[in-house]
Protein backbone atom coordinates (compact mmCIF):
# COMPACT_ATOMS: atom_id res chain seq x y z
CA UNK A 1 0.00 0.00 0.00
CA UNK A 2 2.81 2.36 0.64
CA UNK A 3 4.62 1.87 -2.43
CA UNK A 4 1.26 2.55 -4.30
CA UNK A 5 1.02 5.96 -2.30
CA UNK A 6 4.74 6.68 -3.53
CA UNK A 7 3.99 6.16 -6.83
CA UNK A 8 1.14 7.89 -7.62
CA UNK A 9 2.81 10.70 -5.54
CA UNK A 10 5.55 10.25 -7.97
CA UNK A 11 3.12 10.53 -10.88
CA UNK A 12 1.78 13.32 -9.63
CA UNK A 13 4.44 15.47 -8.91
CA UNK A 14 5.76 14.76 -12.60
CA UNK A 15 2.78 15.70 -13.90
CA UNK A 16 2.59 18.84 -12.08
CA UNK A 17 6.06 19.93 -13.40
CA UNK A 18 5.06 19.06 -16.97
CA UNK A 19 2.13 21.25 -17.08
CA UNK A 20 4.37 24.18 -15.37
CA UNK A 21 6.56 23.93 -18.10
CA UNK A 22 4.29 23.01 -20.92
CA UNK A 23 3.34 26.75 -21.22
CA UNK A 24 7.19 28.31 -20.92
CA UNK A 25 8.46 30.02 -24.43
CA UNK A 26 11.29 31.81 -26.01
CA UNK A 27 11.81 33.65 -28.10
CA UNK A 28 11.64 37.46 -29.42
CA UNK A 29 9.44 40.38 -27.25
CA UNK A 30 9.07 43.70 -28.94
CA UNK A 31 6.54 46.85 -27.60
CA UNK A 32 3.50 48.57 -29.12
CA UNK A 33 3.23 52.42 -28.75
CA UNK A 34 -0.26 52.28 -30.01
CA UNK A 35 -4.25 51.65 -28.44
CA UNK A 36 -4.44 49.18 -25.87
CA UNK A 37 -1.48 50.60 -23.64
CA UNK A 38 -2.92 49.77 -20.36
CA UNK A 39 -4.64 52.65 -17.65
CA UNK A 40 -2.29 54.27 -15.69
CA UNK A 41 0.58 52.75 -16.72
CA UNK A 42 -0.80 49.00 -16.41
CA UNK A 43 1.36 46.25 -18.08
CA UNK A 44 0.01 45.13 -20.63
CA UNK A 45 1.15 42.67 -23.51
CA UNK A 46 -0.40 41.25 -26.86
CA UNK A 47 -0.21 36.84 -27.11
CA UNK A 48 -1.49 34.58 -30.17
CA UNK A 49 -2.90 32.24 -28.02
CA UNK A 50 -3.18 32.70 -24.18
CA UNK A 51 -6.64 33.43 -22.69
CA UNK A 52 -7.44 37.68 -22.35
CA UNK A 53 -6.66 38.41 -18.97
CA UNK A 54 -4.25 35.95 -18.30
CA UNK A 55 -0.74 36.92 -16.12
CA UNK A 56 2.21 36.34 -18.20
CA UNK A 57 5.62 36.80 -16.44
CA UNK A 58 8.17 37.91 -19.11
CA UNK A 59 12.17 37.95 -18.29
CA UNK A 60 14.80 39.24 -20.48
CA UNK A 61 18.71 39.02 -18.01
CA UNK A 62 18.06 39.58 -14.71
CA UNK A 63 14.78 41.43 -15.08
CA UNK A 64 10.88 39.56 -14.67
CA UNK A 65 7.60 41.71 -14.50
CA UNK A 66 4.22 40.07 -14.76
CA UNK A 67 1.71 41.68 -17.42
CA UNK A 68 -1.75 40.73 -18.47
CA UNK A 69 -3.20 39.65 -22.10
CA UNK A 70 -5.14 42.23 -23.47
CA UNK A 71 -4.48 41.97 -26.93
CA UNK A 72 -3.77 40.02 -29.72
CA UNK A 73 -0.77 39.42 -31.59
CA UNK A 74 2.66 40.07 -32.31
CA UNK A 75 2.24 38.73 -36.11
CA UNK A 76 5.16 38.98 -37.30
CA UNK A 77 7.78 35.47 -37.80
CA UNK A 78 9.78 34.57 -34.54
CA UNK A 79 8.09 37.13 -32.03
CA UNK A 80 5.88 35.36 -29.16
CA UNK A 81 4.77 38.96 -27.47
CA UNK A 82 4.48 42.49 -27.89
CA UNK A 83 4.57 44.43 -24.86
CA UNK A 84 2.97 47.87 -23.91
CA UNK A 85 5.65 50.80 -23.15
CA UNK A 86 4.75 50.77 -19.37
CA UNK A 87 5.86 47.04 -19.68
CA UNK A 88 9.13 47.11 -22.03
CA UNK A 89 10.10 49.86 -19.75
CA UNK A 90 9.90 48.04 -16.82
CA UNK A 91 12.01 45.28 -18.19
CA UNK A 92 14.40 47.48 -19.70
CA UNK A 93 14.26 46.84 -23.19
CA UNK A 94 13.15 50.80 -24.31
CA UNK A 95 16.14 51.23 -26.44
CA UNK A 96 16.80 47.71 -27.75
CA UNK A 97 13.32 47.44 -29.14
CA UNK A 98 13.28 43.94 -29.94
CA UNK A 99 14.92 41.43 -27.69
CA UNK A 100 15.10 37.46 -26.82
CA UNK A 101 12.90 37.23 -23.81
CA UNK A 102 11.19 34.18 -21.89
CA UNK A 103 7.41 33.34 -21.05
CA UNK A 104 5.71 31.67 -18.14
Amino acid sequence: MQALTTLLVCVATFSLAVVSFAHAESGLASYYGYGKTGKNGELTCAHRTRPFGSVLRVSYGSRSIQCRVNDRGPFIRGRIVDLSVPAARALGMMSAGVVRVSVD
